[in-house]
């Protein structure tokens, strides 16, 4: 019996309380972000953020009325976790 993560978390319903993203997930954790990360979202209304469906059957989510598009994998793992690619000159 295997107690990792799933490969690719998926997501079921998204929600905002207070200033918080809560994104509810099919194994039954919910993540609470911030909506200041996403300033398109902190800015939208109660509709505009009301109006949310799941891409890829839950690894995103998207926002058609102000163009936001969130990977469920990226609220788990976020940017600064994750090392950046050296540049080459």
């Amino acid at each position: 019996m295997s107690t990792s993560a799933p490969e690719q978390p998926r997501a079921t319903k998204v929600e905002f309380i207070d200033q918080m993203l809560v994104v509810c997930l099919e194994d039954g954790r919910e993540i609470h972000v911030p909506a200041e990360w996403f300033p398109r979202l902190r800015d939208a209304s109660e509709e505009q953020r009301a109006k949310w469906r799941l891409v890829g059957r839950g690894v995103g989510i998207h926002w058609p009325d102000v163009d936001e598009d969130i990977s469920v994998r990226g609220l788990l793992v976020p940017q600064s976790a994750v090392p950046q690619a050296r540049k080459t000159a």
